[in-house]
Parts: C-alpha cells; sequence; structure tokens
C-alpha cells in the first residue's frame, strides 16, 4: 500500500522504536527531546507528532521496559570458614590457607546458596576491586547516571 521497500519500513520502525525506548530510559524533557529529533531533518509538523507520541507512552514504556528487566538475586546473608593446611605425607611442613564462603541469596522469594572457595590473596584482591567500585559510586558521573535510570 505505502509503495515502500519491506527494509525501509521495517528500518523506520526499528529507528522510532529505539528513539522512544532510549529517550524513556534517560527520561529526557520535551526541549532535549525536540532538540534530538530536530537534527533528524523531520518537517516541524512530524517533530510536534513524534514529541506527543512520546510524552503520551513515556510512562507505559518505561513500564514495559522494568518489567523486561532481569530479575537478579539479591544478598540475604553469608557465612564463612578458614580452612589450613599445615601439613601433609610428602610435604611436612606447608602452610595452604583456603577461604570458604557460602553466600544466601534470595531470588523472586526462593532462597539459595553458593559456595565459593579461594585463597586469601585472591580474596584481598576482590576486596580491593569492591572498594574501588564503590569509591567509583561517589563520583559526580557515576550519580549522573545512576540518576538517569531511575
Amino acid at each position: 500500500k505505502l509503495n515502500v521497500d519491506v527494509d525501509t519500513v521495517q528500518h523506520g520502525v526499528e529507528g522510532l522504536m529505539y528513539l522512544l525506548t532510549e529517550s524513556s530510559k534517560l527520561m529526557i524533557s520535551e526541549i532535549d527531546f525536540q532538540d534530538s529529533i530536530h537534527v533528524l531533518g523531520f518537517s516541524d509538523e512530524l517533530n510536534k507528532i513524534l514529541l506527543q507520541l512520546y510524552l503520551g507512552n513515556r510512562k507505559e514504556i518505561r513500564s514495559i521496559l522494568s518489567e523486561l528487566a532481569p530479575k537478579l538475586p539479591s544478598y540475604h546473608s553469608l557465612e564463612w570458614r578458614l580452612d589450613v593446611q599445615l601439613a601433609s605425607r610428602s610435604l611436612r611442613q606447608q602452610i595452604k590457607p583456603a577461604v570458604t564462603l557460602k553466600l544466601h541469596l534470595n531470588q523472586n522469594e526462593d532462597q539459595t546458596a553458593q559456595v565459593l572457595q579461594t585463597d586469601p590473596s585472591t580474596l584481598l584482591h576482590l576486596i580491593q576491586q569492591l572498594e574501588q567500585a564503590m569509591g567509583e559510586m561517589k563520583t559526580n558521573h557515576c550519580r549522573r547516571i545512576v540518576r538517569n535510570m531511575k
């Protein structure tokens, strides 16, 4: 009916879908949305229609995107144990420490447990990396990203 190639229509719909989902994710304002679509070179009438489409469906798109987000497990509790092997048949004096962690997680009201074992040096490296990540979350750049994700 449109006398247009199928690929052209498909790319147009995908582009419109991408524009609306990304704009809804970032919760951009009317002015920012208008600036974004002004660059595309559409007519003023089409820009107004796109703006109305965005404003009318922004909340619904965000709710659908939140439902599609993966449900990740959350922390419940942690048990740990330090094991040290002091000797074996072949080596009379050796020290081989191991840290065993039992991580209890909640996922969809179900509780699961994961058992992990590592040596102390790897555990210290993991702790340093996590502390560094927590420090990164305090930067202005990360705060802006987190604020826009909500």
